[in-house]
């Protein structure tokens, strides 16, 4: 996509008919493939990272809350620690589908 969008600009700047706004324009328009691609890549991150975020926030308060019902630091500890594990093994499930979803969104641009 970059070699592309660069190849594309410069076909934009080699118009010497073309005015400096439709140069500009016509490097914009070369250049929101690669922006559309970085979007879906980072959305696609960002529902990953917050599902996880989420995630940990609730083991974090599973401890708090059996540390304050008088479950002893080490348990809470302990708690915590499998809880979190267990995040991070749940969600390495979703890596998958939310790199099928990145190919399939990327997949659309090229055409």
């Amino acid at each position: 996509l970059q070699a592309t969008m660069f190849h594309c600009s410069a076909r934009c700047c080699e118009d010497r008919a073309a005015s400096m706004q439709q140069v500009q324009r016509c490097i914009e328009r070369c250049h929101a493939p690669l922006a559309q691609a970085q979007a879906i890549v980072t959305g696609e991150l960002e529902r990953f990272q917050d599902r996880l975020s989420r995630c940990t926030l609730h083991c974090s308060d599973k401890a708090k809350d059996a540390l304050e019902a008088g479950g002893g630091e080490t348990r809470a500890r302990s708690q915590l620690d499998a809880c979190v594990a267990a995040c991070g093994d749940e969600h390495l499930h979703l890596v998958p589908s939310m790199a099928k979803r990145m190919r399939d969104g990327l997949a659309t641009l090229q055409h």
